[in-house]
């Protein structure tokens, strides 16, 4: 992933952040020591993010598209009313046990429902409304998985869309840009042209995009 602040800032934003929970701390340690990809974890400075967003919000139902190990579903559910349950979905079966196993070491293995599979069939299944949703699968279908929550958002809702940056490749000519990047960029294209939300792209880690439902 592109470094898109300095090093410097970068640790300088992580040190004057509240540190992670123990847990978190060994679910970071484990998945760079063991998991293909680790950049795909969330982290120190955008999991203080999500924390404080859910914090805000207080949601009583939270959707994520795209678990990894699970880091991002311990962060938003901190928030969460008591009542409250997170659903988390992902393609990757051999990411189930450990992400189970993290989800107990943090006291929310009954509030955490994984599910196993394709997002676009296992969203339509899904009959009910989400006062908070995280998108953080693969970029190509970000459009869909916009498209198939938007509905189960009320107004007031708030959607997170993660990697809207994409490296920095959704500044360069569209020549230049990987199949990703464009689909990012088109993603964000489409949100800026949605009446029924207020966004605000911000540059934290690799683009997150905050976008709160207004109109239907």
């Amino acid at each position: 992933m592109a470094q898109l602040l300095s090093k410097s800032l970068d640790q300088y934003t992580e040190d004057f952040t509240s540190p992670e929970m123990e847990v978190l701390a060994q679910l970071n340690r484990e998945t760079h020591l063991k998991i293909a990809a680790p950049v795909m974890l969330s982290g120190h400075l955008q999991g203080a993010f999500l924390q404080m967003v859910s914090h805000m919000i207080k949601p009583r139902n939270i959707l994520e598209i795209g678990t990894y190990t699970g880091y991002s579903a311990i962060c938003l559910a901190q928030g969460m009313q008591k009542n409250g349950h997170l659903q988390t979905i992902d393609i990757n079966e051999e990411l189930e046990d450990i992400c189970f196993s993290y989800f107990c070491k943090a006291g929310l293995e009954g509030k955490i429902i994984q599910h196993i599979g394709n997002a676009l069939e296992i969203i339509p299944a899904l009959n009910e409304t989400f006062d908070l949703v995280f998108i953080d699968a693969d970029k190509q279908n970000y459009h869909l998985y916009y498209d198939l929550v938007i509905d189960k958002v009320p107004v007031g809702g708030y959607i997170l869309a993660d990697n809207v940056l994409y490296d920095g490749e959704v500044v360069l000519p569209e020549e230049e840009q990987s199949k990703n990047a464009r689909a990012i960029h088109l993603f964000n294209e489409k949100v800026r042209q949605d009446k029924r939300v207020e966004h605000m792209l911000l540059p934290l880690r690799d683009g997150i995009m905050l976008m709160r439902k207004t109109g239907v």
